[in-house]
């Protein structure tokens, strides 16, 4: 349970938008939990349990088909939350949701959220407009997917995962890069090893660490940077605290 004067150490950006007079309906719900990469938040095609607001990590949105391919549409961290059906008014995933890399966060019942959002207009509000962000992210996960050469799509992914970091380093496997971008794992040692000779990151076994952010922008370039200045804009009303 979270109290009122608790928010002050909040990091969770959706919930220091939260306006007082709606933290009561959903304050006293949340859960602080801890979240182990690799933990399963949501599974296609099964009821959402529980919505989560991360403090620390990134959670993975990935699209599943029968044939078990896999590639990652989204990513989420302190920005945001899990359980966007939720907020769209359904109560099943449609892709799997799992900790990329392992935090902190709190958690609400996914009856508890819509019963809140149903009852206060400016929760709701808040909530699609965080919706809405993640849905631009996708569209230009797709974008990128399909137009950006694959040091761009490295790029940007380092990138969003930095935005969501504490610190430089990025615990990650090349294995599970391949998986996230789509592509052959050769592919994506070449490109990190590329980066490397560049100076824009160092690697130890099962890290990379960030020493060029701007430089990695760079390769980036226009595929990186809308979805972020979109969720600014779309959260950047200030509400009664």
């Amino acid at each position: 349970m979270l109290e009122a004067h608790a928010r002050a150490g909040i990091r969770n950006r959706l919930l220091h938008g939260v306006a007082l007079g709606d933290w009561d309906l959903i304050g006293p719900h949340l859960e602080q939990v801890t979240l182990k990469e690799h933990q399963v938040i949501e599974v296609p095609h099964k009821p959402i349990a529980h919505a989560y607001f991360l403090e620390i990590g990134v959670a993975s949105v990935v699209a599943v088909d029968a044939q078990d391919h896999r590639i990652e549409v989204g990513v989420i961290g302190y920005e945001g939350i899990t359980g966007v059906p939720l907020i769209m008014g359904d109560n099943r995933a449609q892709h799997s949701t799992y900790m990329q890399i392992g935090g902190v966060g709190h958690r609400i019942h996914a009856d508890v959220l819509c019963g809140a959002m149903a009852q206060s207009e400016t929760l709701r509000a808040l909530m699609l407009k965080s919706a809405q962000g993640f849905m631009i992210q996708t569209a230009q996960t797709a974008l990128a997917n399909g137009r950006a050469k694959l040091e761009q799509r490295l790029a940007r992914w380092l990138l969003m995962a930095h935005d969501r970091m504490t610190t430089n380093a990025v615990p990650l496997t090349h294995e599970f890069l391949a998986v996230m971008l789509g592509v052959r794992r050769a592919g994506i040692t070449v490109a990190i090893h590329g980066f490397e000779r560049r100076g824009l990151v160092t690697t130890r076994r099962g890290q990379l660490t960030l020493v060029n952010r701007a430089g990695i922008e760079q390769v980036a370039g226009s595929f990186y940077g809308t979805p972020e200045a979109e969720l600014n804009r779309l959260l950047a009303v200030q509400v009664d605290k």
